[in-house]
């Protein structure tokens, strides 16, 4: 791929142009952003911008998946334990007490039939979840369903706080990169959406857009959508007045990445320990279910 943009390159093409084959390699930022250092004779600096903007991403990214690695290893190693006792614990133990003919307390004999379910329609069960995922995928590739979950995620508490946080903070980010690249104002709140992930949020953006192009200030336009915190609109509105307006949109975007960590590390503590709590209280109640007979049995043969 490099040795072919550099070939293109070399017969006379601009970089941007080259770049322009290869779109799910260099998005529309990028090839939009280089496009400007050429016309302005400033390729070097917007490279080098764009080199930290793709940095900042990807340390994003990487906190935000090691922040999710021990969660998710958390719920399944829950879900494989309790699978476990289940399907050969349960079975083995209280199996005897059902050959026996001991009546059952209510707890150990909802624990056996939980017991026979997984065991004749676990793999089923499996299969099914597996193509519900599949297909809940499939319909979000619809723009109309796309958009109606996005809204839905949004509306949601800590969630759509998340997902406001990360796409407001991109937005910022962006928008700071293309203002200082020369780039026009709206031409870049076009770019800086192409780069955000909910549907309902670019939906909005575009529409906050259109009111910039009718004469409306930044920070009056993004405020209509309400979608973004009152300390970015207030460092938007101050750089618009200022005539610093990149500057500002810089340290709206480390404000919200920092705000953005703090949140998912906040929602993170409080659901590790509850899914801790909650992997405890299962195992807890499967042990009391399973030796609830036997501790009846003993208490007869006491008398």
């Amino acid at each position: 791929m490099l040795v072919a943009v550099r070939a293109k390159v070399t017969e006379g093409y601009t970089l941007s142009d080259s770049l322009g084959d290869y779109p799910h390699v260099f998005d529309e930022l990028f090839r939009s952003m280089v496009a400007a250092g050429e016309k302005s004779g400033h390729l070097d600096s917007v490279l080098e911008r764009l080199a930290d903007y793709a940095e900042n991403r990807q340390k994003m990214r990487s906190k935000l998946q090691q922040a999710m690695i021990y969660p998710v290893v958390l719920v399944v190693f829950a879900v494989g334990i309790v699978a476990f006792l289940l399907a050969a614990v349960v079975p083995k133990i209280v199996g005897q007490f059902v050959q026996m003919g001991q009546a059952l307390p209510a707890s150990t004999q909802f624990l056996l039939d939980a017991s026979d379910f997984l065991q004749h329609w676990g793999i089923s069960l499996l299969v099914g979840l597996l193509m519900l995922i599949y297909l809940v995928r499939w319909l979000l590739t619809k723009p109309d369903i796309r958009l109606r979950w996005d809204r839905r995620v949004i509306s949601l508490p800590v969630i759509g706080k998340i997902a406001r946080g990360l796409n407001t903070a991109r937005f910022a980010r962006t928008l700071s990169i293309c203002t200082s690249s020369a780039i026009p104002i709206l031409d870049g709140m076009r770019v800086a959406v192409d780069v955000m992930t909910n549907q309902f949020v670019k939906q909005q953006v575009l529409a906050a857009a259109e009111n910039v192009r009718e004469g409306s200030s930044l920070r009056k336009a993004l405020e209509q959508t309400k979608l973004f915190p009152p300390m970015m609109l207030h460092m938007i509105a101050s750089g618009e007045q200022s005539g610093e307006l990149e500057g500002m949109l810089t340290r709206a975007a480390d404000n919200q990445d920092n705000s953005f960590e703090s949140t998912v590390n906040i929602a993170l503590g409080i659901f590790t320990p509850a899914l801790i709590a909650l992997m405890a209280g299962m195992v807890l109640f499967i042990v009391m279910a399973t030796l609830m007979p036997i501790l009846e049995m003993n208490n007869l043969m006491s008398r």
